[in-house]
């Protein structure tokens, strides 16, 4: 939801005011979450658990299956980044100020809508087949950019590779911790928000050069989504290793690191 409304409210806010005023209420708005969540009863009282004379040093987090993933991560980040990029050129490219909040905000839309979709049930498969199936329609997605659309088919177009971006995240997840040691899930996991986040500075930046290039600009997201699936099907034979990667009711299990 904050995908969603976020990019409407700084587009606006810039469009009726100014771009510093948008800045400034983003700097406001994220120390006014951060200081919540720090102060919120779960993270105060929050220790971690204490370790007992018999416990054995948690294994090395390292594994060529992890690693794989969290490079094709990034690939879906560079979409993410040069989409957001990509969406202020056709703001002025149009000269419609809230196109570069409100595409943004249509792609978030779909992956809201496919979470929901996503999460209502137990699909078959492991996650990691998921992942790729999802990284496969997260590709196709993009391609319509490619004929350039207007404002209004270019909304419309970017809603359905947001709805396979939850699931890519949430398969991505599962995958990481069935190949994760126990007592490294934590650290597992912010490797992977990192790997996301550094794809995504990474398509911004690119996106930045190729602004008013508008065939290289839409082109960007479906390269990062391409990279991703082929990463993911390098990755295929380490990936799939792994037991049953089903999202609910069952926990997977854990596969050998390889």
């Amino acid at each position: 939801m904050l995908y969603i409304v976020g990019p409407l409210l700084a587009a606006a806010l810039a469009a009726a005011h100014s771009p510093s005023l948008a800045l400034a209420a983003t700097a406001v708005l994220g120390l006014a979450g951060t200081t919540v969540v720090a102060t919120a009863p779960p993270s105060r009282q929050w220790a971690p658990a204490p370790r007992s004379p018999g416990d054995t040093p948690a294994q090395r987090l390292h594994s060529s299956g992890l690693v794989l993933l969290f490079v094709s991560l990034a690939g879906i980040g560079f979409a993410i980044g040069s989409l957001n990029v990509w969406a202020v050129a056709m703001a002025e490219a149009h000269g419609k100020d809230m196109l570069s909040g409100l595409l943004p905000a249509a792609f978030s839309t779909g992956s809201f809508l496919g979470g929901l979709l996503y999460g209502r049930r137990t699909w078959p498969g492991s996650a990691s087949r998921q992942l790729l199936l999802g990284a496969g329609a997260f590709l196709a997605g993009w391609l319509p950019l490619l004929a350039l659309p207007g404002p209004y088919g270019a909304t419309a177009a970017v809603v359905v590779p947001g709805a396979f971006l939850t699931i890519m995240v949430a398969s991505a997840y599962v995958t990481t911790d069935t190949l994760t040691p126990a007592g490294r899930t934590s650290e597992a996991y912010a490797w992977l928000i990192l790997s996301i986040g550094v794809g995504q500075a990474a398509g911004t930046a690119l996106a930045g050069r190729l602004a008013g290039h508008p065939l290289a600009s839409a082109a960007l997201p479906a390269a990062g989504a391409a990279f991703a699936v082929a990463v993911l099907l390098l990755a295929r034979p380490r990936l799939s290793r792994c037991g049953n990667g089903t999202h609910r009711r069952l926990r997977p299990t854990r596969c050998a690191r390889t």
